[in-house]
């Protein structure tokens, strides 16, 4: 069996590491950028911040700060505008997954033409998108550094998974100062999301044993500082050792795929609007216990690595003990006990189900289900 290992070509990382990025984007000779972000963050005063460490060094940029939680087919297609009207040459994705997934969406339009539906699925796109500079605000999921793009299609109320190698960032920039002082909600849901990537990795078909280290370094790094960084936003060591779990986290995703988790998140998600994070977190035990019927030691392994003392363990108990951990954890950090609480509706089941079904992250769970087992596990999780 072959396998390949998609990671950009320079990931940055460490406080400070953000002026080594502007120094990058000026070795690399572009001339204008275009930089993907939100409105907070325009707010704030993080975008500037950017802008001025890219004019200091001769390079221009433009602002499109339209981006939404759960990016659309119209927030690509209004930063595509944007890029082409000022002749633009790379794309800086400034902020969490929402502007790095409109970024990729705006670059791979730009360089392949037609519209971003035409790349939902696997590797649809003929050419590498325009360069691309990712920038991460947040500790959760990777999309600065992964060939993974979500997007929402507003009419037909789904998120298209768009997988291409072609959506890989040129750099990745991880700089735990920009993390700081994020709310405890977005730290928990964004660090709930980066467990749930080394997770799904892990129990994945696709495997192997590079993805495998990664995913547990991760989980390690989670359980040990994932608590702190919710209780206390300013704890500098903490949002390091965040971000590089989410970072690890990524790498293991984005080579070994992931599962239903996401497969079913992404229905919730462009179903009801909802925040990607607490989805995920929500969903994931319920998933892993359908897993368990089949990959007991893989989620043994995951106990472990969330501080459970698995010695003597049978692969079924050392299962059970990796789900009760998750479940603590999630508690601990505040995430919602069921996706009633989200706005979710049972009536709504057998749709998500559908969609769920048809989503490629689903592909390569450990145990592939039925509309009837992907429903119970939708209405477990209620």
């Amino acid at each position: 069996m072959t396998s390949a290992f998609f990671i950009p070509t320079v990931n940055l990382m460490g406080a400070g590491c953000l002026t080594d990025a502007a120094d990058n984007i000026q070795s690399q000779g572009f001339k204008k950028g275009l930089i993907v972000t939100d409105k907070i963050l325009n707010q704030i005063g993080v975008v500037k911040k950017v802008q001025d460490l890219l004019t200091e060094r001769g390079v221009g940029t433009v602002v499109f700060d339209g981006t939404q939680p759960n990016p659309t087919i119209s927030n690509v297609n209004d930063g595509l505008e944007l890029l082409k009207s000022n002749d633009c040459d790379f794309v800086v994705s400034l902020g969490g997954g929402s502007p790095h997934d409109c970024a990729k969406g705006i670059a791979l339009v730009a360089s392949n033409g037609g519209k971003i539906g035409d790349y939902e699925g696997v590797d649809q796109s003929a050419k590498p998108m325009l360069p691309l500079i990712a920038i991460n605000t947040t500790a959760g999921t990777a999309s600065e550094m992964t060939r993974f793009c979500i997007i929402t299609d507003e009419e037909r109320h789904i998120k298209m998974a768009i997988v291409d190698k072609h959506t890989t960032p040129l750099v990745s920039v991880n700089d735990p100062e920009l993390m700081l002082a994020k709310p405890a909600s977005l730290t928990a849901a964004t660090g709930m999301d980066a467990l749930t990537h080394a997770v799904e990795a892990y129990v994945s078909t696709a495997a192997t044993p590079i993805t495998d280290a990664v995913a547990i370094k991760a989980i390690e790094l989670i359980h040990a500082h994932l608590r702190t960084a919710v209780s206390n936003g300013d704890d500098l060591e903490a949002r390091e050792q965040m971000a590089y779990a989410q970072f690890m986290a990524g790498m293991a995703f984005n080579n070994a795929s992931l599962g239903y988790v996401h497969a079913m998140a992404h229905q919730l998600g462009g179903f009801y609007d909802l925040p990607h994070g607490v989805c995920n977190a929500i969903l994931l035990p319920h998933v892993q216990r359908y897993n368990a019927q089949v990959v007991p030691a893989r989620l043994r392994d995951v106990a472990k690595a969330l501080g459970v003392n698995v010695e003597g363990m049978t692969p079924e108990q050392g299962a059970d003990a990796a789900i009760d951990a998750i479940v603590s954890l999630a508690k601990d950090v505040g995430i919602p006990a069921g996706i009633q609480e989200l706005g979710a509706k049972s009536e709504d089941i057998p749709t998500l189900a559908d969609n769920a079904l048809k989503d490629a992250c689903g592909f390569t769970n450990p145990k592939q289900a039925t509309h009837e087992e992907i429903s119970a596990i939708f209405e477990a999780a209620m």
